[in-house]
């Protein structure tokens, strides 16, 4: 399989991205809607959304590594079959796919990155991850709009993207594999 996208199939390097940041931003998301049901100051609650976190990140330098990729490789045709609206359907739905990968990710980052507790953001417990030198520059009243702003952002995305992935996992499955055409075979691995 080629490293680059062809017009009949995604390659390995799409196909990788594809299927890596689709796992975990279902586990982020898992794992956020678990941390909430322990009491605030547990330490497994902070050992998850440290956990969180390092994910969201890695999503973020994944998700702009993948759009870089989608630039220097062409869209897939959509089969000729599909009515007008359906096309535009599936061309919304990618782009808002590659707007939440990078919105949620980069929200969380200004939230954790407005907090007024100072406390790192410690990447895997490898290393500390850099706060938004712009966002933690500003005054305290400031940081907690901020961090307000980008908290009701991060979450209401989250949950957007939720029905997203529901819209689009139903739609592969209903549309692409009943109709049994190529295009969810062209992101399958092998």
């Amino acid at each position: 399989m080629s490293a680059r996208d062809s017009q009949l199939r995604y390659g390995s390097v799409s196909i990788g991205f594809h299927w890596l940041i689709a796992a975990l931003v279902i586990l982020n998301i898992v794992g956020a809607l678990y941390a909430g049901t322990f009491p605030r100051g547990d330490e497994t609650k902070a050992f998850i959304f440290m956990l969180h976190k390092s994910t969201g990140l890695t999503i973020l330098v994944l998700s702009i590594a993948r759009i870089i990729w989608r630039l220097m490789n062409p869209w897939q045709p959509l089969p000729l079959d599909l009515s007008p609206a359906l096309r535009a359907v599936a061309r919304t739905t990618h782009l808002l796919f590659y707007f939440l990968i990078i919105a949620i990710p980069f929200s969380g980052w200004a939230m954790t990155s407005a907090s007024l507790r100072g406390a790192p953001i410690v990447w895997f417990g490898l290393f500390n991850w850099p706060k938004l030198g712009f966002i933690t520059a500003l005054s305290d009243s400031a940081k907690r709009q901020v961090g307000g702003n980008a908290h009701a952002m991060h979450e209401t995305l989250a949950y957007f993207a939720i029905a997203l992935i529901v819209l689009h996992i139903g739609a592969a499955l209903y549309h692409h594999y009943g109709r049994r055409d190529q295009v969810l075979r062209r992101i399958l691995p092998g």
